[in-house]
Parts: C-alpha cells; structure tokens; sequence
C-alpha cells in the first residue's frame, strides 16, 4: 500500500480537490492507498474538511495538531500514522505534481528505496521569493555539505527508510536533509512546480529566514565553527592595526585620538555580539532536547486511524 501524507495548514479550500484528484489518479492506476491529512493547527476550518473527506472516502485518514507546531512536525506525524510499504510527503496544494507519483512508484517497484523529488523549475515565483530562496538552499548547500539546491519535501520512502527516521529521538528535524543522510538506494525524479489552484503560499521571507536559521543550527555544527573563525579574523585585524599604530608612533606621525580604539572596540565588539548569538542559539537547541518535550500534540484523529489514541509524540 502507498502512503500519503499532506501537511496542511489553513488549506481549507484545497482539502476537497487534493483528495478528489488523488483518489481518482490511484484508483485508475489500481494502487492501493490511504491518504493522510495533517492539519497543523489550522484555524479555517481545514480538519472540518478532512472530516468530509474520511465519511466520503474509507482510505482518508485525518489528524488534527493541538496548535502549530510547523511543517516539519506535521511530516513525522504523518509518518508516524501511516501504514503503507512506501510514503510519498508532498504539499497539499498540488504544487507537487501528482502524476510524479506513479514515477517515484514505478522506481521503488524496481528496488529503490529512496526517490527524491528534484525541482526543474520552480514555477511563477515573485523575484524577491526567489532570490531569498535560491540564497536559503546556497546557505544550506554549504552547511550540510549535500546539494540542496533542487531539493524539496516531495519525495517517496520505503519502509525501513520511515522506520528509521520515526526512530529518531531527536526534536528539531530537518526532513528533506535527514533523507539524504539516512542513506539507502537513492534515486531521483525531475518536476516543475504547478501553480496552486486555491489559496495563497504560507511562506513569507521572515518565516523562510527562521525556517533557514532552524534547519542550519539543527543539521550542522558549522556555524559554532564560525566562532573560532571570527575570533581569528578580529586578532590578525587587532594586530595589524596595532602595528600600524606602533609604527606611526615610531615615527612621530602618530594621528592623536581614539579612532583606532573605537575602530578596535567596535569590531571586536561586533564578533563577540555575534558568535555570543551563535552560541546562545545552540545552548536553546541543547536546552529544547533536553527538556524531552514531543514534536506535536495529536488533539483529534479520524477514526480510522490505527490505533487511534490522541496525545504526544
């Protein structure tokens, strides 16, 4: 059985036309399915839709968040309810295109475990969103040192591949780079992002940058390296300056005055403020872990649900 699973937030207007078009592109394939609807705290009314849906379709499921707690949360809780051999993840607005999925299935009917969906185009996007995205995948590129910049949430999993990464203890996820790092026989697929239907994106450029600074702190130790790369750059400019100075003093052309001192003061001021932000973003990731608090909190479920009990996860 194939496995979907639909974050959703605030996509009360797409839930009807996401399963209608699914449903009929699995059934004229004869794939057995279930789709799984999880609504991250979506105050629209979107779990109400999820409801019709279930009573119109048995091979609807449906989970509703006690609040938002982000995408990330939704995708594992998705996967944590899902029963199929293989989970595909992608967006409830269809921007994914589901004709994709008969591919990434006919690859894992050959033995792959792993298919990754991989942008072609990223469709009508204003400017703006695509710099600060193409800017966000470069930043990450380097971070985790895997290409990201092509990458996406659209992706199919074997079983084994969504038991190991339910397996994993840790809160603050990054699902498209855990994919990449759990390994397996990997393969990809090429798509061009469609135009959404109903609704408008949820992404705004303040809640990509938040999303960047999440993911890079979460997956990589890199920018805590920075600190010691900052603090080397201020000594060898301290230094120099300070030669400088010397010299002029040597030869009696010393300018009087604290431009250099307030030159000093401000620049290695500056690094401390910022790898003291660095660290201080850290110790709050390490203090998260420890308090041991789940990813989400289930408030409702459909009642097909699999051993259906509400609660934390």
């Amino acid at each position: 059985m194939l496995s979907i699973i639909l974050p959703s937030y605030n996509e009360v207007s797409n839930i009807g036309n996401t399963e209608k078009v699914l449903r009929e592109l699995l059934e004229k394939e004869q794939i057995p399915y279930e789709l799984i609807f999880v609504s991250d705290g979506s105050k629209d009314g979107t779990y109400e839709e999820i409801l019709k849906a279930a009573a119109l379709n048995p091979c609807v499921k449906g989970a509703q968040f006690s609040r938002n707690f982000g995408k990330e949360a939704a995708i594992f809780a998705g996967l944590q309810l899902a029963d199929g051999d293989a989970c595909v993840v992608m967006d409830c607005d269809l921007q994914h295109p589901p004709q994709v999925i008969l591919q990434m299935y006919a690859l894992w009917q050959q033995g792959f475990e792993v298919v990754e969906g991989i942008k072609s185009s990223r469709g009508k996007e204003s400017l703006a969103h695509k710099m600060s995205a193409g800017l966000f995948y470069k930043i990450m590129s380097k971070l985790i040192r895997i290409d990201m910049n092509a990458s996406s949430d659209f992706k199919l999993l074997d079983r084994k591949v969504v038991d190991v990464l339910c397996g994993l203890t840790e809160r603050n996820t990054f699902f498209r780079a855990l994919s990449f790092w759990a390994g397996f026989r990997t393969t990809t697929v090429e798509y061009e992002v469609q135009e959404r239907v109903y609704g408008e994106s949820k992404w705004s450029l303040w809640k990509l940058m938040k999303y960047a600074i999440s993911n890079a702190t979460s997956f990589s130790t890199l920018p805590m390296q920075l600190v010691t790369v900052m603090g080397v750059l201020s000594i060898l400019f301290s230094l120099i300056l300070g030669i400088q100075t010397l010299v002029k003093y040597i030869a009696g052309t010393a300018v009087e005055g604290f431009t250099t001192v307030i030159l000093l003061v401000l620049i290695i001021g500056g690094f401390m403020m910022l790898s003291l932000g660095i660290i201080g973003h850290y110790i709050a990731r390490i203090y998260e872990e420890v308090k041991g608090r789940p990813r989400y909190i289930i408030s409702q479920m459909t009642d097909n649900v699999r051993g259906k009990t509400c609660g934390r996860a």
